[in-house]
């Protein structure tokens, strides 16, 4: 009986101590998704107030099996290609998933860019853009951005800001949302939490190298170079 009524004590106890726990996690996690998300809003600014740059980052998604850009990453585009136009930088540089022959979000990117009428040489593409950590890292590191103006929809934007940010570049960001993705957002923006305290120890503690690196390909040259078909 004593044993029994020991057994019940320590059980509640393990279970209070999981909870505070689990209470402390809770917080913290928020307060880095808050943290993050004030860092990188500080620089989101409206198309006509960013200062130019030296290229500007239109971050990858989806592509249907038929080639076709799905909306998010169709109105991406759009607002890369309409800040090009502005004359906010003489360079744009597609970041995204080429980690399969099957699957190619770059190439897709460019050919709409270029369906719009940007001269190929004046877009890079990033084949190992595979997160939007790696994507930043190589744009510094591979394609020597060191001002960038990045676009994406505002619920990711503010980490990819905060992460450009925390990597030493003058970033600034523009939000490419035109339309309403539906339902689906609500699970983006809950996954964005995990996805912001888990980019906030990449950029600040581990700092771990990205999937690939190699030879350096300066965006200030002939975007061509990039091609692989």
């Amino acid at each position: 009986m004593k044993k029994v009524k020991w057994l019940k004590g320590r059980l509640k106890k393990i279970i209070v101590i999981s909870l505070a726990a689990l209470a402390v996690l809770t917080s913290a996690a928020l307060a880095v998704d808050r943290y993050v998300e004030h860092m990188g809003s500080s620089y989101i600014l409206n198309a006509k107030d960013i200062p130019t740059a030296d290229a500007i980052l239109v971050l990858g998604a989806y592509v249907f099996p038929d080639g076709t850009t799905s909306s998010m990453l169709t109105d991406r585009l759009n607002e890369g290609y309409e800040l090009y136009e502005q004359g906010k930088a003489p360079k744009l540089l597609v970041s995204g998933d080429h980690g399969r022959k099957d699957y190619d979000e770059v190439n897709t990117m460019k050919n709409f860019l270029m369906n719009k009428g940007v001269p190929g040489q004046d877009i890079f593409m990033d084949h190992a853009g595979f997160s939007t950590y790696e994507s930043v890292y190589r744009a510094r590191d591979i394609f020597e951005v060191r001002k960038v103006i990045i676009v994406t929809q505002e619920y990711h934007l503010m980490r990819a800001v905060f992460l450009a940010r925390a990597m030493r570049l003058e970033a600034y960001g523009v939000a490419s949302d035109q339309h309403d993705y539906g339902q689906a957002m609500a699970f983006y923006k809950v996954r964005e939490i995990a996805a912001r305290n888990k980019d906030f120890l990449w950029a600040e503690v581990f700092k771990p190298k990205p999937t690939f690196l190699g030879d350096s390909i300066p965006v200030f040259g002939d975007g061509d170079v990039t091609d692989d078909k």
